[in-house]
């Protein structure tokens, strides 16, 4: 049995000329938003301030909601939340910094994130959603994970390779992630002593916060995350320790890190960041990462998801990632398209490793073994296209343990196909993501231009609250947006849109946007 004995041709281009040719023209001058903050605005205050406890997460849910539906009126769907608002009143004037640091604004924010995909979009909203351009993931049955990494995931279902393994991963596996991690970082001199595999980013979050914010003595000081940011993360970590949300301001798709620097105490337990954030696609200054890694105390670990860190040019990415405090996450879910294969790892000190050893040993055994030699080929070819091979040779096949037999003329083609899919991809989803800011700037919406990754976050006319602006958009065009509240984003109406889908879904969709963008609609 030989690894890549059969392998697919590569996936078909799905960017078609009018989607290219869209991508070419430049946005619409009054259609561009340079600077975005997330911070707390009124409508936020409001709710806190009429809530009876602001303590609980369910009643500020409920508030939320039920203000929405009151203020839609004849098209509300629920009329015991909007009278929920009726006969609420405002009951204490409350200030940002206590949103910021209550326990139950992460909560509260989770439970919505909940409703909006439970409840309402695939829920009883879910015959009205024509166009979901909310999802925040790719349309994988085109841009998929590539031919090769199948053909992985077929071989070691053949080989019956799916037993036990290490908790930390198999050693070629780890082998091959830290030789493409030191490709990425230069400086860095990661070992297979440095990296765990996982099982997924939001599980690897979720570990990582337990086995760091339990067991030791606990810190008087909050840990920090960077908001915006995604709930469930968040939510992670305050089940461990109390946190406090730090609105970060990007402009010029670049996010300053000033507010969490100055935000750092001696104490601070751990600091959560995303380095390109989502819904923005604006990624985090390497200077103000530098500032941040080395202002921190030796015992904050900084905890780096860098799963959105893609189709974009990064640049150099600074050696002080590799600091003995830092962890940095990554996964398959968004550069590999695969999130329902729950596979990824991350990076840290080689004595955070082996403590790490012992408690996923204890608590959930070890990443699944299935997908050893997927992660493994994929670090491999990875590793191959970034740093400019084109055709492997001799060196490049003795990288494999005899087991896999492999044969390097199968090897330059598996190689071949992959780096054709993967650049054909990344050139396809930019473009896609190109034409969307170009269209929605003419919707005429306010777009902030995205640098990395497949969503663009925008301001559609006539709104002041995101969750407001689903529920009117999907209800007049069939549209589905994502509301910005539920990724923290804590002021006005910005939603996010999801670029990797067919160029004709998007098309359409936006067409169907910009015919209800009138003024005053939505008011």
């Amino acid at each position: 049995m030989k690894l890549f004995e059969s392998v697919p041709s590569p996936r078909p281009c799905h960017a078609p000329p009018d989607a290219c040719e869209t991508a070419a023209r430049p946005p619409h001058p009054g259609g561009i938003r340079d600077v975005f903050s997330p911070g707390v605005d009124h409508r936020v205050l409001e709710v806190y301030a009429r809530a009876r406890d602001p303590h609980d997460p369910l009643e500020l849910r409920n508030l939320w909601l039920g203000r929405v539906e009151h203020e839609l009126g004849g098209n509300a769907l629920r009329p015991a939340l909007a009278e929920t608002w009726r006969s609420s009143r405002p009951r204490r004037d409350v200030a940002p910094e206590e949103v910021l640091s209550s326990r139950a604004t992460v909560r509260f924010v989770k439970e919505l994130f909940n409703w909006f995909f439970r409840d309402d979009l695939y829920g009883e909203l879910r015959d009205n959603a024509r166009y979901i351009l909310s999802s925040g993931s790719i349309d994988e049955e085109r841009w998929g994970l590539p031919q090769s990494l199948k053909e992985c995931i077929r071989y070691a279902l053949d080989r019956d390779w799916y037993g036990y393994s290490d908790s930390r991963g198999r050693v070629p596996a780890r082998e091959a992630i830290a030789a493409y991690e030191n490709a990425r970082i230069q400086g860095a001199r990661y070992g297979t002593e440095n990296v765990a595999i996982t099982m997924g980013g939001t599980f690897a979050i979720s570990t990582l916060a337990d086995f760091v914010l339990h067991g030791g003595p606990r810190s008087p000081s909050p840990a920090l995350c960077a908001i915006p940011n995604y709930p469930p993360l968040v939510e992670t970590i305050a089940r461990r320790h109390d946190v406090q949300l730090v609105p970060l301001v990007s402009q010029d798709g670049q996010t300053s890190l000033e507010p969490l620097i100055d935000a750092l105490t001696p104490d601070t337990p751990m600091v959560m960041l995303q380095t390109v954030g989502n819904p923005t696609g604006a990624a985090v200054a390497e200077a103000d990462l530098i500032r941040l890694i080395r202002a921190a105390s030796p015992s904050t670990v900084i905890v780096l998801d860098e799963c959105h860190e893609w189709l974009g040019d990064y640049g150099k990415r600074s050696a002080d990632r590799a600091a003995p405090q830092v962890v940095r996450v990554s996964s398959l879910s968004k550069t590999w398209s695969a999130p329902g294969l729950k596979a990824g790892w991350f990076l840290a000190d080689p004595a955070f490793i082996d403590e790490y050893y012992e408690y996923a040993s204890s608590s959930f055994g070890g990443p699944p073994s299935f997908f050893y030699t997927t992660i493994e080929v994929l670090a491999r070819l990875e590793r191959w296209l970034i740093t400019g091979v084109e055709t492997p040779g001799p060196a490049e096949a003795k990288e494999f343990e005899s087991s896999y037999d492999i044969d390097l003329a199968r090897l330059r083609n598996a190689y071949r196909g992959y780096r054709a899919e993967r650049l054909r991809r990344s050139e396809d989803l930019t473009v896609l993501r190109d034409a969307a800011t170009v269209r929605l700037s003419e919707i005429p919406g306010r777009v902030l231009p995205p640098r990395f990754s497949i969503n663009t976050a925008v301001e559609l006319p006539g709104w002041d609250d995101s969750y407001r602006c689903f529920r009117d958009v999907l209800r007049e065009t069939g549209v589905s947006v994502f509301p910005g509240i539920l990724t923290f984003c804590l002021s006005g109406g910005v939603v996010r849109v999801t670029t990797a889908r067919p160029w004709d879904e998007l098309s359409a969709a936006f067409d169907r946007l910009r015919s209800h963008a009138a003024p005053g609609y939505g008011g």
